[in-house]
């Protein structure tokens, strides 16, 4: 009955894999994408052993750049965008969206529209500077799940996708499938060799669909950019490119499989930590084959515990695994919900692979830095590694009023304890902040902040006992020995000084230069007063009124001296010299007070 039970939450749980997706970012690699080809086409590229490499529809000429079109490569049409774009007008007037959304209203009308809107409200749930919190609570809810495809069309896409019958690759398939999602479906299956597998098969045309409302949104935020000013508030086009960034990784299953392996190699040397073992000859763009995993969803922490488990130890064991997949090796599970954590045999089993993330050697040594100045409440600090995932895009006349905000995040969040720390709240006010600086924070942090908030969600409703952020900051504290410790420092001592000493020197020659210019009168100095910009352009505003206001005078004085000596010819009684100048008089008069009018009201608005 136990092992019954087990299997049967285990199917649960792959269900729970395939319809629970939580919002993802575009921080995958990006993936090439293209319409699989045709078996006759086929190669036997060892990269592909099942000959399902994409097809490109991008070109390059010996005369010109490369072009690459995408309604060609995913057979977009005029008349398809506006069927859909008129399907999708449909629904929104369906649910009044023009008069206004309630958070239920949002949730129900994405889920109305499809997979595309599906996976954006998914992704706008954990993007709080878009939208108020209350929406994102919301849009967290929404679920890919969609109704079955019939097992013949599962069938026919296998067929289609390895060019032979099936029959020649598996023994059986369970015609129910494990779990239906809008991109794809799951069903469990016998290979021959008598493996028992995970099918995980792509929806047909489901891309399609996808780059064809991305078009329709690329269409409307290039309108809207135009129309509004939105610079301030969100890059329309940039998180139009993200979506598009994300539908394209996860609609190819190679970058899953890849992923799979890629896991898999880095949970060997933790025997408490595996994923499932992907099948790389059996995998295409639209299929993944992997281990069927049977165990016990961690969401069912009471048949843990009769099983043996202590949940402490797993929620330790997970969140430290987590620490070193974040900040020592860089490579980290994106999407941590409940359903994607299988517990087997003493193993905590990460499943479904098809979002990770991916943090370079600087980016992990930033958010380490980042974490200790919360802790130490040093807003410098925290400045300092703000403004390195800058770069030197960042205006370094914002400083100070970057500090005095840092400053109040800092006595919000670095003063109280770790177990009542919010790291939802302080991730999003981090990231507010940043934008409001013009400081652009790397997508890839925007997806750690996403996967933690996520694992932090798990744990307070099936391991309350286990403090997350606490574990991270001992981890962080125990990552390294004192040997290595002074060894890093002597290696960062050597590397800043092996710079400060180019710098001294290019400052030498530098100076010398400077002296030489300066003996031969051909030194120029070209000083910028931070701050003065909007002072002198009042000042320059009010010396052209006043110009023009001279000018108006000069105008009317003339025109009536020229009045009054009656020049000919006249018009309308008054000398056709003297009526221009008045005309012209009083044109310029109204454009003066029209001027001052239209920008008070602009300062008005600041």
């Amino acid at each position: 009955m136990e092992q019954n039970s087990a299997r049967g939450k285990s199917a649960k749980a792959t269900t729970e894999d395939v319809s629970s997706r939580s919002a993802e970012s575009g921080s995958a690699a990006r993936s090439a994408t293209g319409t699989p080809s045709s078996p006759a086409s086929r190669s036997s590229d060892p990269m592909y052993p099942s000959g399902a490499y994409p097809v490109y529809a991008e070109t390059i000429g010996l005369f010109g750049p490369h072009r690459d079109d995408f309604s060609q490569r995913y057979h977009l049409t005029r008349w398809g965008k506006a069927k859909r774009l008129a399907h999708i007008t449909r629904i929104v007037n369906q649910f009044d969206a023009l008069k206004g959304l309630t958070p239920v209203k949002m949730r129900l009308m994405f889920e109305a529209l499809g997979p595309t809107f599906v996976k954006v409200g998914q992704i706008l749930s954990m993007r709080s500077e878009i939208l108020p919190q209350s929406f994102c609570d919301e849009l967290a809810k929404l679920r890919a799940d969609a109704d079955p495809m019939p097992y013949q069309t599962v069938i026919d896409t296998l067929a289609a996708e390895y060019g032979r019958p099936i029959d020649t690759i598996f023994e059986h398939i369970d015609p129910h499938p494990l779990g239906s999602a809008s991109l794809a479906q799951v069903h469990r299956a016998t290979l021959t060799t008598g493996e028992d597998v995970a099918v995980k098969v792509q929806r047909p045309g489901v891309r399609e669909t996808m780059a064809q409302d991305v078009s329709i949104m690329r269409s409307i935020a290039k309108v809207a950019t135009k129309v509004i000013s939105t610079s301030q508030i969100v890059d329309l086009k940039g998180v139009v490119e993200e979506l598009w960034d994300t539908f394209e990784s996860e609609t190819d299953f190679l970058v899953e499989a890849r992923n799979l392996a890629e896991f898999k190699r880095f949970a060997a040397p933790f025997k408490y930590m595996d994923c499932p073992k992907p099948y790389p000859d059996l995998c295409t763009e639209h299929v993944v084959v992997m281990e069927y995993v049977e165990g016990i969803s961690v969401s069912h922490a009471g048949e843990l515990v009769a099983a043996g488990y202590d949940l402490k130890d797993i929620g330790t064991k997970l969140v430290d695994n987590y620490s070193t997949q974040i900040l020592d090796d860089g490579f980290f599970h994106a999407d941590p919900h409940p359903g994607n954590i299988i517990i087997r045999g003493g193993q905590i089993v990460l499943i479904d692979l098809g979002m990770t993330g991916r943090l370079d050697a600087k980016t992990r040594a930033v958010m380490k830095d980042m974490i200790f100045a919360v802790a130490k409440q040093d807003s410098p600090a925290l400045a300092d590694g703000l403004l390195r995932f800058a770069g030197g895009e960042a205006d370094p006349a914002d400083y100070p009023a970057l500090l005095a905000d840092l400053d109040v995040i800092v006595k919000e969040y670095g003063t109280v304890d770790l177990a009542d720390l919010d790291i939802a709240a302080f991730l999003a006010a981090l990231t507010s902040l940043a934008q409001r600086h013009g400081i652009e924070v790397p997508s890839t942090i925007t997806t750690v902040g996403r996967a933690l908030v996520t694992l932090e969600g798990l744990l307070d409703e099936f391991i309350p006992d286990v403090n997350m952020i606490e574990i991270i900051s001992q981890h962080i504290a125990t990552s390294r020995t004192p040997d290595q410790m002074v060894k890093d420092e002597l290696k960062s001592l050597g590397l800043e000084g092996h710079e400060a000493l180019h710098s001294a020197l290019g400052a030498m020659s530098e100076l010398n230069v400077a002296a030489r210019m300066l003996t031969r009168g051909q030194l120029r100095m070209n000083m910028e007063l931070v701050g003065s910009q909007e002072p002198f352009q009042l000042l320059s505003d009010m010396v052209n009124r006043l110009t023009m206001a001279l000018i108006v005078v000069g105008l009317f004085i003339g025109s009536s001296i020229v009045y009054y000596a009656g020049m000919k010819p006249i018009i309308f009684g008054i000398p056709i010299v003297g009526f221009m100048g008045y005309v012209v008089a009083f044109v310029l008069g109204c454009w003066i007070v029209l001027d001052i009018y239209l920008k008070g009201r602009k300062s008005k608005k600041r």
